[in-house]
């Protein structure tokens, strides 16, 4: 009997996350949601918007769950039934936390991660190195990922998904250009200067690390200090790899250990995009 008032009682409620930089940090939302019985939760990659249902008992242990992680929640009001709205008339309820300061700070990550980016792809052409491309893609990724979340921060669900999906799709693009690329260069074998990878490679670490202080002091309390660890962390794993990958170069004298680390690296991209245009179109779906 008490299952059936809860499941009367329960309703749809959507919350826009900020802090998400990945495909991964959804896996992580939609399991702390279901960690605490909540098991109709969906996070989109895409549009960076969780939806669950629940009843209202049980709305605050899922934001206690998710903010615990260190991200950010904004509840997100729904129109009344009947009231001739549409998703573009969805607002937040709270978005004190975006102060001008936090803007200029995830500003100053995009400009690190797509520059970078841009400058570790035409480093990985002068080297001859997959790896170095791949990586860049990575850091593209990254940047376009926090760029999106920063122009939409007032964005409708329909606009966000559109955005989304073009990204998604330039990004996949890419991933497809550098693994196509690392194919062929499977049969050329042409071995890359490793030096010039090292280089790279370590240049990349400290673009990641900058970027990571550059968001720390407008965190607010130690989860949400120790997500932007985790994301700067996960990142630094594919820098190092391509450091590796230059070592073992230059130790072997081929170039397989290069394009080992830049296939993992760029499945791993397309993996990502491939969910962000997943979930740019379920989004399009549900605001149309």
């Amino acid at each position: 009997m008490s299952d059936g008032v809860s499941m009367s009682q329960a309703e749809t409620a959507r919350y826009r996350v900020t802090g998400m930089d990945c495909a991964s940090c959804a896996a992580k939302i939609e399991k702390a949601a279901r960690s605490v019985g909540i098991e109709d939760v969906k996070v989109s990659t895409a549009t960076q918007i969780m939806t669950l249902h629940a009843d209202a008992t049980r709305r605050p242990q899922v934001e206690q769950a998710v903010t615990a992680l260190g991200y950010q929640l904004d509840r997100l009001d729904r129109p009344e039934a009947g009231s001739g709205a549409d998703d573009d008339d969805e607002l937040p309820r709270d978005l004190s936390h975006i102060t001008p300061a936090y803007k200029r700070a995830l500003w100053i990550v995009v400009v690190l991660n797509v520059g970078y980016g841009l400058v570790e792809m035409a480093g990985g052409f002068l080297s001859g190195s997959q790896a170095l491309k791949a990586d860049a893609l990575d850091f593209l990724g990254d940047g376009l990922i926090t760029f999106l979340g920063l122009l939409a921060i007032g964005w409708s669900l329909l606009w966000r998904a559109r955005s989304a999906l073009i990204q998604g799709l330039f990004l996949g693009a890419l991933g497809l250009g550098v693994l196509a690329n690392t194919a062929y260069r499977v049969l050329a074998l042409n071995q890359p200067e490793a030096e010039l990878m090292g280089l790279f490679g370590a240049i990349a670490l400290v673009v990641n690390v900058a970027a990571a202080l550059a968001l720390i002091p407008h965190r607010a309390g130690d989860a949400n200090v120790r997500a932007v660890w985790l994301f700067s962390r996960n990142d630094a794993i594919g820098n190092a790899a391509v450091v590796v990958a230059a070592g073992l170069v230059a130790w072997t004298g081929t170039a397989w250990p290069d394009l080992v680390v830049a296939a993992v690296i760029a499945g791993l991209f397309l993996q990502s995009s491939w969910l962000i245009v997943r979930d740019a179109r379920n989004d399009l779906r549900e605001a149309r």
